[in-house]
């Protein structure tokens, strides 16, 4: 091709304007996401009761540790290798993401079903009916992340606008004729995230590659392993957490705890609509002018923290005025008392989420995978050490604790890893070194 046929992007293009429509899109498309699980999480609630709703939460929350294997090992690396490449780079590169997000669902779905078999009989079924939905779930969410890696968040928003639409319609069904218990639950959300997936297909017409899935790990082996354990190490975590709580006070408190978490469900439209596309952002930054990116990061964490902060002050003042109840039922007192301490955590996951896009951005998985094992032990430990004492209010004290420390840990990872990419590049430069300041 000719060099006359290249165009050289505007200002405008390179510009704040095309950031914010980018991060825009990425805000819509969690808004359609966070909208839909929250209808779920609520209907489930209302309908089933505290106990029922701590079953479901043990499977989604399961869900959540398979999603997290998924993208380290599967979009995780596409998003920071690749982010930004032509489309003829891209294709064959999302194609191998993809097909590894599904091998990771059947393998997954695989070993819940063997758990269904052995698990309690309130919890069984819920597992055999995600065992059903896992390869479509994360195939589903593989593509998500292939969109915004292409640079086509629109797509992505469009995408859990169809599933959305499908799986609200599908449990109002399920509630009208009477239908709807934990395992229909959990079959709608992996079956109509399946009906999503194919959509995913036909935007994309790009076909998932599960033969490249060994290269695509020995390729990535760097950051898909480290990956793969950072995102492990904190969806365990997770898990763990309510299992002990579970243990310790039982499925109702999991119901509860949940509950207060899930009156955030709006405020995570913001997070993780920002932290989906932040990455992306943050490796053109560290491209083009990385003595930036500390500023970069920093702001985003401030606008999630204060994001999350006005939001809890918004439930906290509002929700008291039967608009709690009327969401939750019976749940509503319970998840009223936990919801200050889940709102601390959160401004402060929030702040967290700015220097995480910024440690991955440098590719620096080792600091990366650092910072979240020590976070992940801080709230495993925290969680698990404060259900013991006090039950699910010593939990999320527990964990509110933990997320001081994290906050700490992944600012100074972020430094240091900024440094030594300066470092480097000044050593690689064949010009006179120039003083860098770090924006931090």
């Amino acid at each position: 091709m000719s060099a006359g046929r290249h165009r050289a992007p505007t200002r405008l293009e390179n510009g704040g304007y095309a950031l914010l429509r980018r991060l825009g899109w990425g805000i819509g498309d969690q808004a359609v996401s966070s909208l839909s699980n929250f209808v779920l999480g609520i209907v489930v609630a209302r309908s089933l009761g505290s106990e029922d709703f701590g079953a479901f939460s043990l499977a989604y929350l399961t869900y959540g540790v398979v999603i997290n294997a998924s993208r380290g090992l599967a979009t995780d690396p596409l998003v920071v290798r690749h982010s930004g490449r032509t489309p003829g780079e891209l294709r064959p590169a999302i194609a191998s993401a993809t097909g590894t997000a599904l091998v990771v669902g059947v393998v997954c779905g695989i070993a819940c079903a063997g758990v269904a078999l052995v698990a309690p009989e309130a919890v069984g079924p819920a597992f055999l009916a995600l065992a059903v939905g896992l390869p479509g779930l994360m195939l589903q969410d593989a593509w998500r992340f292939a969109f915004f890696a292409s640079g086509k968040p629109q797509k992505a928003f469009v995408n859990d606008l169809v599933w959305g639409v499908v799986l609200i319609g599908t449990l109002v069904a399920l509630h009208s004729v009477g239908r709807l218990t934990v395992e229909t639950s959990v079959l709608a959300f992996g079956g109509t995230a399946t009906l999503a997936a194919l959509f995913g297909l036909l935007q994309s017409r790009v076909l998932p590659r599960v033969s490249t899935f060994w290269r695509w790990m020995v390729d990535h082996r760097d950051l898909g392993t480290r990956y793969l354990l950072e995102n492990l190490s904190m969806g365990f975590a997770r898990q763990l957490r309510f299992v002990v709580l579970g243990a310790v006070a039982g499925l109702a408190a999991v119901g509860e705890l949940r509950a207060a978490e899930m009156l955030m469900g709006p405020f995570l439209v913001i997070l993780m609509g920002l932290s989906q596309v932040a990455v992306p952002e943050a490796t053109h930054v560290v491209r083009r002018a990385p003595h930036r990116l500390g500023q970069f990061c920093l702001g985003l964490g401030a606008v999630q923290g204060a994001a999350a902060a006005a939001w809890g002050v918004a439930m906290l003042l509002l929700l008291p005025y039967g608009l709690g109840e009327l969401l939750l039922g019976d749940l509503w007192e319970p998840a009223a008392a936990l919801l200050p301490i889940v709102v601390v955590g959160l401004v402060l996951g929030g702040i967290e989420v700015g220097a995480t896009a910024g440690v991955r951005a440098l590719g620096a998985a080792r600091r990366s995978l650092f910072a979240q094992l020590t976070g992940s032990g801080l709230y495993l430990a925290g969680g698990a050490a404060g259900a013991y004492l006090d039950g699910a209010r010593g939990s999320a004290i527990g964990v509110g604790l933990a997320a001081a420390v994290g906050v700490v840990v992944w600012w100074v990872q972020l430094r240091r890893g900024l440094t030594d990419h300066l470092a480097a590049q000044a050593l690689l430069s064949t010009e006179s070194p120039t003083e860098e300041r770090i924006l931090l």
